[in-house]
């Protein structure tokens, strides 16, 4: 990989100590790492555990992990190693989603045992149980976090959709299904006599299966992730219409997952060829490249923002 350093202007805000970047493998290790140095600081040691780690997720205050691994949840207080983790039992099936709410309060958690799970982190009690029917995929919390089921959208039939992002502000909505084919929604106020969810467009971001797709904080861009080994970049106009900007490519093998910097800068990704890799968002370039699991790389968080 290229021995690119990060200009000068953008590291007096970036302490190393101040970014929180996690990966989860097949491997059933969870490694947290230097993100400028690529140095591996950390891993939570899972022993005699098989549990596959599918998705993981940071507090928005910096002080929790929350991994979803096999059927349960765990979570970790990153700056205490030593710590066990608090434990969440309740799914019968894998659970591919885990979310935290804005105030760090609660965590939604959604299993392809077809619910969707609402827990209260400072009693560790289960809050609130949803019935999807089907198993979940992906989960996303709307800010006005309303708390009951009031739309179902459906665009491409019986077709699963496998990953959904919500803009920063509340205004968008973006699902990617099996097939690689993306669908945008505006999200319009309750208060008006537009639909809360009004298809805008729809376009096809992949020709191989679509693993995550995700808004950037400033929602001027959509990261795909795929099977086809790529991550595309989509810029967005201000009335929706998604351009192919760049295609990242570096990786070996699936893309599975993706994580933007706080400030849209740069994109963390994780694949089966058992690294990660962040990638400078302007040029395209890979910067770093992460490199100490034995197996595929599934997950990713990162959290380089205000805690």
């Amino acid at each position: 990989m290229p021995s690119q350093t990060v200009s000068s202007k953008s590291a007096p805000a970036r302490h190393d100590m101040s970014v929180i970047l996690v990966t989860g493998s097949y491997d059933h290790e969870i490694r947290f790492w230097e993100a400028w140095s690529g140095i591996c600081s950390r891993t939570i040691p899972r022993t005699g555990e098989t549990g596959q780690i599918n998705r993981l997720a940071i507090s928005p205050d910096k002080r929790l992990l929350a991994a979803g691994i096999h059927k349960k949840v765990c979570i970790y207080e990153i700056a205490n190693p030593s710590a066990p983790p608090l434990q969440f039992d309740g799914h019968t099936g894998n659970v591919t989603a885990v979310c935290f709410h804005s105030e760090g309060k609660w965590l939604v958690t959604g299993s392809e045992d077809g619910t969707i799970k609402i827990w209260d982190l400072r009693s560790a009690h289960l809050q609130r149980n949803y019935d999807n029917e089907a198993p979940v995929n992906d989960v996303v919390v709307h800010p006005n976090q309303e708390n009951i089921c009031t739309h179902e959208l459906t665009p491409a039939g019986d077709i699963p959709m496998r990953s959904i992002s919500l803009a920063s502000d509340g205004s968008c909505l973006v699902a990617g299904n099996n097939k690689g084919r993306c669908y945008v929604w505006k999200i319009n106020d309750e208060r008006s006599d537009l639909p809360r969810f009004q298809a805008v467009t729809k376009f096809q971001a992949h020709n191989k299966y679509l693993t995550r797709c995700l808004f950037s904080p400033d929602v001027k861009y959509l990261a795909t992730c795929s099977a086809d080994t790529t991550v595309k970049i989509w810029s967005i106009s201000l009335n929706y219409e998604f351009k192919l900007d760049k295609v990242l490519q570096g990786h070996q093998r699936w893309v599975w997952d993706c994580a933007f910097s706080a400030d849209s800068a740069y994109l963390v990704t994780a694949s089966s060829d058992h690294t990660a890799r962040l990638w400078e968002m302007a040029s395209g370039e890979t910067v770093r490249q992460y490199n100490g699991h034995h197996k595929a790389a599934v997950c990713c968080a990162l959290h380089d923002g205000a805690g």
